[in-house]
């Protein structure tokens, strides 16, 4: 469903009252208020206490609702994905933050690397490298 944000909003900004909600859901209002109790969704709340649902709760709540009558997922079961996919979520974005950061770290050692070859002098005569055997032999004391 796309939904066009008002400006300085956007799909985490609580502002449908839960009538809304349970239609934009097609679910009931009690049912709602029975899933924020269960921790499913958690909804924004008003200085008064009122729950404010955010387009990503609408959507959260329509998964819910599909695990539940077509994939026959108990509630307990939908808490338990829906926490791993939160996790998995947060993961990605640490992989993709640490991804980034290395990417940063390996181009300021290229960069350090490339800064320390420039400095040398290159008017420095080249030595040679030889090898030469030496045999020692003692001499033995009588």
């Amino acid at each position: 469903m796309t939904f066009p944000f008002p400006p300085g909003t956007d799909e985490d900004t609580p502002f449908f009252v839960i009538s809304v909600a349970a239609q934009l859901s097609g679910l009931h209002a009690q049912t709602l208020r029975s899933y924020d109790r269960l921790g499913l969704v958690s909804p924004g709340r008003t200085s008064g206490g009122g729950r404010r649902y955010s387009m990503r709760d609408i959507v959260l709540l329509r998964e819910v609702q599909r695990l539940s009558q077509e994939e026959g997922v108990n509630l307990a079961g939908i808490k338990r994905i829906i926490e791993l996919e939160n996790e998995v979520g947060a993961l990605r974005a640490r992989l993709a933050e640490l991804t980034e950061e290395l990417a940063s770290a390996l181009a300021a050692a290229e960069h350090a690397a490339a800064s320390v070859h420039a400095s040398l002098r290159r008017d420095l005569v080249p030595v040679r490298h030889e090898t030469a055997l030496v045999v020692w032999k003692p001499n033995r004391k009588r």
